[in-house]
């Protein structure tokens, strides 16, 4: 007799069930009680228009919570050590897994920060040199530019043998930092003249460096020393007291009563301010620094930060300073050629790193390239590196908009470094606007259907085939293609640029039509950004918009940034005859319990801190006073409660009509920024957001020639509709506008294009192509032209 077999197939194992990140009634920013459900191991693309509150969803709330829940596995001492956050706003987060981050953030602002020491790849070679290096120097420490060469002598008392003995002891060591520069690559030469007017005294304030104003700390430092004659004109000193006044080592001394350490001005300055970044560096101070420093290349290190003797030792006669000035692409062929079984394990690892930059589309960076340099999109791909060859698996990686600053041609390989990450097991949550990696995501999720207060809900959530057919704005722009223009605008002048030689640049002479919209283009590292802000310097009649961060707090927002607040508090000074300092939150206005900031904060330690609302100004953050003062029925905390349209119309016509202020919102309307509020934190607003604030903010700069660097980063794909509008008013207003752009809509836009290429770093820096969109898509000699002719479907 058959014995008939069970068919029934084996039942689920509970561990199984979990292949879902669920969220419930997320409220983080302009979240509106979201709830989604992500599938785990698979690509997920987060789309929407800019302000739709991706960010808000990712990253504040997904990969947050999964940070918190992970620093909270770690004891109370450790956490103390580690930054503290808040559970974000959300009813249910279950099936999180450990998430890595991998955001945009600019990479260390610290002048000795390269791209060498920001990834392993330094580290590496400094031991491979005190290895294999001939002659020999020392160790690993001899080849690093971030520590000094130090030694010492003295008695040490030693207990032995119950006898307590004196002994001499010595000792030393040896480093790689050239002693000239301090590992900075470059020295700093100080015009006097800008430090101090030298035909007056300093009790007759001779001081001119900011914030050494007479009477304040840092310049009774100096009047009341008694080391010269405060009420003697400064160019009467002696060659002493000049010296005290100007290099003087740090002394501690009496001033005014008090201790305090005194030093010579120059090192003071120096130590202050010449040691940030310039770019972290408050506007007038960098204003201060760019008049009064110049820098030039170390004389001893020629540049290279390290000692002589770090120079000296080779292998196979390349220096570590050689090494690290190659391109990586080569320097990666260069460790391949190095057979020593002794260091196998490094070189191996060394070469998976390198690689790792080649593949990522990176091969064309040097290891002393300044972090500070790296682009969003460059910096984003570094910190890429150390996950590629991770062996982690069913781990969430997070990225914001990783195809930023990349050519068409750079995202097809980016797209494949995601999906290789997905397919080891890993759950793949991007934020993005290119439909290029929008059409390989295996789930969608659409946000919006607005920005701002408009946005906030979810629209679609399904494949991209269902995206396409959802009727959602991002569904119905998907396959939005420009068209090349059928006339373009006739130059009405040029811009020599003659043999252009920064970076990788060679010899490169090219003429930029003024008068028009001009697109520069090229792969990434092939040499626009060196072409253009390298040739064209921000100044006299040109208006640089670069892609560097908005420095500002949580109290900085649109209305202060764009200078708004100014003319709408004297408006309100005006209709009452009181202060404007009245009404600001920063000065005598403020609410006294929340000093302005509008919440109170309660610090507990390593447990996340309580941001509460402050209850005596309801979160208003002015003084009771102060909202009873109303201009056009509004009082001050409303009207930064307003949208930018909502303001522009108040401010347009009755008793608020305010021109400054007018003018000021037509232009963040022009943006395309009409819907954010004029009192939201500049912390709080998204990269797009923040480019195009700072398009507003220098619109109105006086200037003929405009530089744009990529601006569509961060913006949604109608959004780049708008923007050429924006563009296209520019010039017609008798504007020229140059943009460093890779979207291919914009380039079907432009009046004129100039291809850099053919490659990137060394294999780049050359003129390819010079001509109209219509001219580029009917040669197809260049990878943007491919691309381009691909995409109007020529």
């Amino acid at each position: 007799m058959a014995t008939r077999k069970n068919t029934q197939p084996p039942a689920r194992h509970a561990a199984d069930s979990h292949d879902l990140i669920r969220v419930h009634g997320a409220r983080v920013n302009n979240l509106k009680d979201v709830s989604i459900e992500i599938p785990k191991r698979r690509l997920t693309v987060f789309t929407g228009i800019s302000g739709s509150g991706k960010s808000s969803l990712v990253f504040d709330t997904i990969a947050a919570e999964s940070q918190r829940l992970i620093n909270e596995t770690y004891s109370a001492f450790v956490q103390g050590f580690m930054p503290t956050l808040a559970r974000p706003e959300v009813d249910v987060l279950d099936g999180l897994t450990t998430a890595i981050i991998v955001d945009q953030q600019r990479m260390g602002g610290d002048p000795r920060s390269t791209v060498g020491t920001a990834t392993d790849a330094n580290a590496m070679l400094r031991i491979l040199f005190s290895r294999l290096g001939k002659p020999y120097i020392g160790s690993p420490k001899a080849f690093s530019f971030n520590v000094a060469s130090i030694s010492g002598a003295g008695a040490v008392t030693v207990e032995r043998g119950g006898q307590t003995v004196k002994e001499r002891r010595s000792f030393s060591i040896t480093g790689g930092m050239c002693p000239r520069c301090e590992g900075r690559g470059s020295v700093t030469d100080l015009d006097l003249t800008q430090l101090y007017d030298d035909s007056k005294s300093l009790n007759d304030g001779a001081l001119t460096v900011p914030g050494y104003k007479p009477g304040g700390w840092s310049y009774r430092l100096y009047s009341e020393s008694g080391l010269y004659d405060a009420d003697k004109p400064i160019r009467t000193y002696t060659k002493r007291e000049l010296h005290d006044f100007l290099h003087r080592e740090p002394v501690r001394m009496k001033i005014a009563g008090i201790n305090m350490t005194y030093e010579g001005l120059i090192p003071r300055i120096q130590k202050s301010m010449l040691a940030k970044d310039r770019e972290s560096m408050q506007p007038h101070i960098r204003e201060f620094v760019d008049r009064a420093v110049t820098f030039t290349t170390c004389p001893d290190c020629d540049g290279t930060r390290l000692t002589e003797a770090a120079r000296s030792s080779k292998i196979k006669g390349v220096s570590i300073a050689d090494a690290c000035a190659m391109q990586i692409s080569d320097l990666a062929e260069w460790v391949d050629s190095l057979d020593e079984p002794s260091v196998a394990p490094l070189l191996a690892t060394l070469h998976h790193t390198l690689a790792s930059f080649v593949e990522i589309g990176l091969g064309y960076l040097s290891l002393d390239r300044p972090a500070g340099t790296l682009s969003g999109g460059e910096a984003q791909r570094v910190k890429m590196i150390r996950h590629l060859g991770s062996s982690l698996t069913d781990t969430t990686y997070v990225f914001d908009e990783p195809t930023t600053g990349l050519h068409p041609h750079d995202i097809q390989r980016m797209n494949g470094l995601l999906m290789r990450l997905r397919d080891k097991g890993n759950t793949v949550l991007v934020v993005e606007h290119k439909p290029e990696t929008i059409a390989i995501a295996d789930h969608v999720v659409d946000l919006g259907p607005g920005a701002g207060t408009a946005g906030g809900t979810v629209c679609f959530e399904g494949t991209v085939d269902g995206l396409r057919r959802g009727g959602t704005i991002t569904g119905r722009h998907f396959d939005d293609r420009a068209a090349l223009k059928e006339t373009v605008r006739k130059p009405t002048g040029v811009l020599a640029i003659r043999g252009a030689a920064k970076h990788n640049l060679r010899d490169v002479d090219v003429d930029i039509p003024l008068g028009v919209l001009t697109v520069i283009t090229g792969v990434a590292g092939s040499g626009k950004s060196s072409l253009i802000h390298g040739s064209i310097p921000a100044g006299e009649g040109v208006v640089s918009i670069d892609q560097g961060a908005i420095r500002g707090s949580r109290r900085s927002n649109p209305a202060t940034y764009t200078g708004l607040l100014d003319p709408v508090r004297k408006a309100f000074a005006k209709a009452h005859g009181v202060k404007p300092a009245l009404f600001s939150a920063n000065s005598e206005g403020a609410c006294p319990t929340c000093n302005g900031a509008g919440v109170v904060y309660t610090d507990l330690a390593m447990m996340a801190g309580v941001a509460t609302t402050c209850e005596d100004c309801e979160g208003k953050r002015f003084q009771a006073s102060v909202l009873d003062y109303h201009l056009g029925g509004r009082d001050i905390s409303e009207v930064l409660a307003m949208p930018v349209t909502e303001a522009l119309e108040f401010f347009g016509s009755g008793e608020a009509a305010t021109p400054a202020a007018h003018r000021i919102l037509g232009r963040l309307a022009d943006v395309g920024l009409g819907y954010v509020s004029l009192g939201q934190p500049l912390t709080t607003l998204s990269g797009g957001e923040r480019q195009r604030l700072k398009l507003a903010t220098h619109m109105s700069d006086k200037g003929g020639v405009y530089v744009l660097d990529e601006p569509t980063t961060g913006l949604h794909l109608a959004d780049v509709e708008q923007l050429l509008g924006l563009l296209d008013r520019l010039v017609d207003s008798g504007k020229s506008v140059i943009v460093i752009e890779h979207h291919q809509a914009v380039m079907a836009h432009a009046d004129w294009i100039v291809d850099l290429g053919p490659g990137a770093g060394h294999d780049g820096g050359r003129i390819v192509f010079e001509g109209t969109p219509a001219d580029l898509v009917a040669d197809r000699s260049t990878l943007t032209g491919e691309h381009l002719a691909a995409y109007v479907g020529a």
